[in-house]
């Protein structure tokens, strides 16, 4: 017969034991044996007050990211939510049955002040990365670099152009973001201030600060992307460096969205991962964003194989010759163009990395060719002071060990889309 639960007073004491609710082979058990954050109390002291309410405990915080990551739980407000009413999560984060749960705005504090002041979950993360290698995920022989457009949280209605005087609010009406910026734009006018007292420093490669095309009035630092077929809006790049063997992510760095912000923080990843848990590669893929010859040469300069096409913008597409149709002569340090004439060069070094090399006027007005070669009195070739590396870097394009690292770095790019389509 069907049984009926019978309506009664409820039980007046409750004997519960949240350890036993957790099965043995739940996820959130594998994490705990191998999570380790006794150093975490010590590492935040000093961004502490010692007078004053006691704080919500940072191990806390850390362990409810944990649980949004793995869990992909996408805001931290449906974290919190999510750690109120799931048995499993409230074991991980140590919570008894009725321990209250943080609101959710402690968390947007504690990253603008004491865990981005302390660096706490760089930590974090490098722990993880130090217990794959230990294991055995990373091989530490090749890299891949790659970056992706995030978007900004913000109205993009909100934007003045960037070349427009803009009023700011007083620093202590602005906004966290605001000042930011406002404090980013000030070092970067005493580095230029310094720059011009040392003459310029040509190693820089004669680089200008170009005013951005528009402006978020909300957050500054997003920069604002224009692409064919797509609508314009305001970004930053999420920089990954992973390793070949099965992808696992050994540093990453956000950026605004900029090229060459893209292509110095693959020299910050790479020395941090040096420094930090000695692994050097043997290469390095990338695409062409890193073909860059300031990065070629410092990978070559480093013992590391450049897998990544060169950047190279010389060849044209009006059918007159591209700069590939010249031959160079190294030892006479001169081009000899489809004629069979000579392009010599004054030695002069323009914007700190580039040598123009000139045909003659007699030559080039005498030429049948020049219909085909330029419209100018004469024709000139420009070459990088570095252009060997570039060479030698064009060269490997053509090996297998270049091809097997094309199909391995695709793996960066599923990271990617596991963090945009399910984080």
């Amino acid at each position: 017969m069907i049984g009926r639960r019978e309506d009664g007073q409820d039980q007046f004491f409750y004997a519960f034991d949240l350890d036993k609710v957790v099965p043995p082979d739940h996820l959130v058990r594998q994490i705990d044996s191998v999570l380790d954050l006794s150093w975490v109390h010590k590492e935040l002291a000093p961004y502490y007050s010692h007078t004053g309410r006691p704080s919500i405990d940072p191990v806390l915080m850390i362990r409810m990211l944990i649980v949004g990551y793995v869990f992909a739980i996408r805001s931290e407000r449906r974290i919190c939510a999510e750690v109120q009413v799931n048995l499993a999560y409230r074991w991980f984060c140590k919570l008894g049955i009725e321990d209250k749960i943080p609101d959710h705005s402690v968390f947007c504090r504690a990253r603008h002040e004491r865990f981005r002041e302390s660096d706490a979950l760089r930590r974090v993360f490098e722990g993880v990365v130090a217990r794959c290698i230990a294991v055995g995920l990373v091989g530490g022989e090749g890299f891949s670099i790659d970056a992706s457009l995030i978007k900004a949280d913000v109205d993009k209605k909100k934007r003045v152009p960037g070349d427009r005087p803009i009023a700011w609010p007083k620093a202590e009406e602005a906004s966290h973001a605001v000042r930011e910026y406002l404090a980013a734009l000030d070092a970067a006018g005493r580095d230029e201030e310094n720059n011009r007292g040392n003459d310029g420093d040509a190693s820089d490669g004669g680089s200008r600060r170009k005013a951005p095309k528009e402006v978020s009035l909300t957050d500054p630092q997003a920069t604002w992307v224009a692409r064919p077929g797509v609508d314009p809006f305001f970004a930053y790049d999420a920089n990954y460096l992973i390793d070949n063997k099965v992808g696992i992510i050994i540093d990453a760095e956000g950026t605004r969205a900029n090229r060459v912000a893209e292509i110095a923080v693959t020299q910050t990843m790479m020395d941090r991962v040096r420094r930090r848990f000695g692994l050097r590669p043997q290469k390095l893929a990338g695409d062409s964003v890193y073909g860059a010859v300031r990065l070629l040469k410092w990978l070559v300069d480093c013992k590391i194989t450049p897998h990544v096409p060169v950047w190279d913008k010389s060849a044209r597409s009006d059918g007159t010759f591209s700069r590939a149709d010249f031959v160079f002569d190294q030892k006479r340090n001169v081009y000899i163009c489809p004629g069979g004439a000579e392009l010599t060069s004054t030695g002069n070094i323009d914007q700190g990395h580039i040598v123009y090399y000139r045909a003659s006027k007699n030559d080039c007005s005498s030429c049948s060719l020049k219909p085909k070669c330029t419209t100018a009195v004469v024709r000139k070739v420009t070459r990088d002071v570095n252009e060997e590396v570039r060479d030698r870097v064009r060269a490997l394009a053509n090996t297998e060990a270049f091809e097997q690292s094309r199909r391995e770095r695709k793996k960066v790019e599923m990271r990617f889309a596991h963090m945009k389509r399910i984080l």
